[in-house]
C-alpha cells in the first residue's frame, strides 16, 4: 500500500440528547468537544471532526446486512485502528458495560481481509464499527 497523507473526514449525524452525546463520545470515546451551540457539539474522533446535530426526528430504525455470520448495520461509521488501540478500545467498552451490536472478534479469519471488529450504538441509535488489521494492506484485500 503506497503511504498517502489522508486528510480528516466530516461527518455529521442526528441525535436527539446533547448531553447523552456529549457523555458518549467525550467521556466513554475519548473525543475532544470542539465548537459546540445548542444545537450541534463537534467532536475529536482520532483526528476526525464529526458533528452531533440535535435532530430527533431523524433518529429511528436500522437495517442490517448479512456480513461473515453477523447482521451489520449498513448505515455506520467507524475507524480502522491499529491493532494495539483496537484492543483497548475494546477492552474499555467491553469494561463499560456497553451493549455491543457485535462483540468484538476477528472477522474473515485465515482470509484475505482478515481484521477485528466491533460495532456499538451510540445512545441515540447511531451505529459505530471500529476495527484493526495486523497488515493495513489487507484493508481493501479480495
Amino acid at each position: 500500500m503506497t503511504e498517502k497523507t489522508i486528510r480528516p473526514f466530516h461527518l455529521a449525524f442526528p441525535v436527539d440528547d446533547l448531553e447523552a452525546a456529549r457523555a458518549f463520545y467525550k467521556d466513554l470515546l475519548g473525543c475532544g468537544e470542539g465548537r459546540s451551540s445548542s444545537d450541534w457539539v463537534d467532536f475529536n474522533f482520532y483526528g476526525h471532526q464529526i458533528v452531533a446535530h440535535l435532530a430527533p426526528e431523524e433518529i429511528g430504525t436500522v437495517k442490517t446486512s448479512a456480513v461473515d455470520g453477523h447482521g451489520v448495520p449498513c448505515r455506520h461509521f467507524g475507524l480502522v485502528m491499529d491493532m494495539d488501540d483496537w484492543q483497548k478500545a475494546a477492552d474499555r467498552l467491553t469494561g463499560s458495560g456497553i451493549d455491543f451490536v457485535i462483540e468484538p472478534y476477528i472477522r474473515f479469519k485465515g482470509e484475505p481481509g482478515e481484521q477485528a471488529t466491533m460495532f456499538f450504538t451510540d445512545p441515540a441509535g447511531n451505529a459505530i464499527e471500529l476495527k484493526a488489521f495486523r497488515n493495513l494492506d489487507q484493508l481493501f484485500a479480495k
